[in-house]
């Protein structure tokens, strides 16, 4: 099955890596995983997991925009957190973003991730 269009924003932090921002196969849009950095700088953005997941937030935002979706097409969601504690924190911030959206959706513990943020999310959205 070859992909059918690889989607970028300027909105959200490129790469820091060999991937896409996100691919759309079939009406599928998969979504790389977003951790808290600036677009602009490439900074990490906040030092407690609130502040980072509404900079996480934002960026998965912007990268759905740029293949003309919303939070409203996200149909499945992972959250990655290097400490279990930090559970709540992040829900708080992305019950906020989801609203009554309520995909499908893992969360796992990590040893890491990468610039040693706490949070990272990645989604799966359908047209």
């Amino acid at each position: 099955m070859a992909v059918s269009r690889i989607h970028e924003s300027k909105s959200a932090p490129a790469p820091i890596g060999p991937y896409s921002q996100a691919v759309e196969v079939n009406g599928f849009v998969f979504c790389s995983g977003q951790i808290p950095l600036d677009p602009d700088s490439g900074q990490i953005v906040g030092t407690s997991v609130s502040e980072q997941a509404e900079q996480v937030m934002a960026n998965i935002k912007a990268v759905l925009q740029a293949a003309d979706l919303t939070l409203s097409n996200v149909v499945k969601t992972t959250i990655f957190l290097t400490d279990m504690a930090d559970f709540q924190g992040v829900n708080e911030i992305y019950s906020k973003h989801m609203g009554p959206v309520k995909p499908a959706r893992s969360t796992v513990a990590v040893q890491g991730l990468p610039r040693g943020v706490k949070v990272e999310i990645e989604v799966l959205a359908a047209r």
